[in-house]
């Protein structure tokens, strides 16, 4: 007999699809709608089921958005693994490195700012459970990745201490798209003080992140 808010394991080929289906519907309304305006029979309607099929994978609203934010956690952090090794980024120049990935940042930031800024309530309201705790651990294994890449990439690094160096400035990138992009507020505010757009704020993120570490970024 299956527990309370245990999911149904799928069995067979459709209904893993039909899963995958689900858990992108309620990623994609969470985006859509945040915390408060995704429910159950609007993540249903986007995935093309019936509430009645979606209870029956999932009790309620927050064990499944509990499930896709985590399938979103360990698919980012498979998908850096395979597609950013460390003895792919061993060979290519330190400041093209950080070029590269503060750019993908930028991209990706801005392309799910409404998403990051729900998952982030999603995952303060939950606090200190052990769906929290998952959360935190995947994220800090990404992060651990990203900064392991820097560190074996960076021997051009002139900072003392080149992996708390390289963790502390991708922490101050990460910090800083989350005040420009995600958590932007009124724009119109800051005209003037802020880089004027994305190219300039890759830029500029990026000569500081090398600024910091000591490494030279040369001009083409």
């Amino acid at each position: 007999m299956r527990k309370p808010g245990q999911t149904l394991a799928p069995q067979q080929a459709r209904s893993r699809d039909s899963l995958r289906k689900l858990l992108r519907a309620a990623v994609e309304v969470l985006g859509q709608q945040g915390v408060a305006g995704t429910t159950i029979p609007r993540i249903a309607a986007h995935a093309g089921l019936t509430p009645g099929a979606v209870y029956r994978r999932f009790r309620n609203k927050d064990v499944l958005l509990e499930t896709a934010i985590l399938r979103i956690l360990e698919d980012q952090d498979k998908f850096l693994l395979l597609s950013l090794t460390v003895e792919a980024a061993a060979e290519i120049p330190f400041p093209t490195l950080a070029e590269q990935v503060i750019n993908s940042l930028v991209v990706s930031y801005r392309a799910n700012a409404s998403l990051l800024r729900a998952v982030r309530q999603f995952l303060q309201e939950k606090e200190a459970t052990s769906f929290s705790k998952k959360a935190e651990r995947l994220q800090i294994r990404t992060f651990e990745h990203l900064v392991g890449i820097f560190v074996t990439s960076g021997r051009e690094i002139k900072h003392a201490e080149p992996r708390a160096a390289a963790a502390f400035g991708l922490m101050m990138v990460i910090g800083t798209l989350w005040e420009v992009v995600v958590n932007s507020g009124d724009i119109k505010l800051w005209k003037g003080l802020l880089p004027k757009d994305d190219r300039t704020l890759k830029g500029e993120l990026t000569q500081s992140f090398l600024s910091y570490l000591g490494v030279e970024r040369k001009t083409r």
